[in-house]
């Protein structure tokens, strides 16, 4: 069953202004969004609940937002079927180059897509692009979007 849901999650409340851009893209385009805070570092046996249960829970896409050792999207990963799109967040000594590297070396088998350093908004976008895989109202969105950045 494929829904229109996605979950965007962030391992900090501090990393929410970071994480906005992809919640408003997202409603921007009607899709409904859940967005929740958990730590892979704190919340552990939460982040692994939360996802063992996404797809029954009626979520879509899972994008997940971390900084430093980003170990969100991962673990995230590990624990669902779902697509996972993970957001390296700036804020650290060497200004989220960190985050972008736990993110983007997943060992074999586990995948997580991967946006650049704060790139949130294409988070949502990339979400609503694999939404529009299976639902045709995204796709004339998503050409109406693109329409609108050419005109600017």
């Amino acid at each position: 069953i494929v829904t229109e849901r996605v979950a965007v999650l962030m391992g900090s409340p501090s990393d929410s202004e970071r994480m906005k851009p992809a919640t408003e893209i997202l409603e921007k385009f009607g899709v409904d969004v859940d967005t929740r805070v958990m730590s892979a570092h704190r919340t552990p046996g939460n982040v692994a609940d939360f996802a063992s249960q996404a797809v029954e829970s009626g979520f879509s896409v899972i994008i997940c937002g971390a900084g430093m050792a980003a170990h969100l999207a991962g673990a995230v990963a590990a624990n669902t079927i779902l697509p996972v799109i993970g957001v390296p967040l700036s804020g650290s000594a060497v200004s989220g180059f960190d985050s972008l590297l736990a993110t983007v070396q997943m060992p074999k088998g586990i995948p997580v897509a991967t946006v650049a350093i704060d790139g949130a908004m294409n988070a949502g976008l990339l979400a609503i692009q694999m939404l529009a895989l299976n639902e045709p109202k995204y796709v004339k969105l998503l050409e109406s979007h693109r329409d609108e950045m050419a005109s600017r």
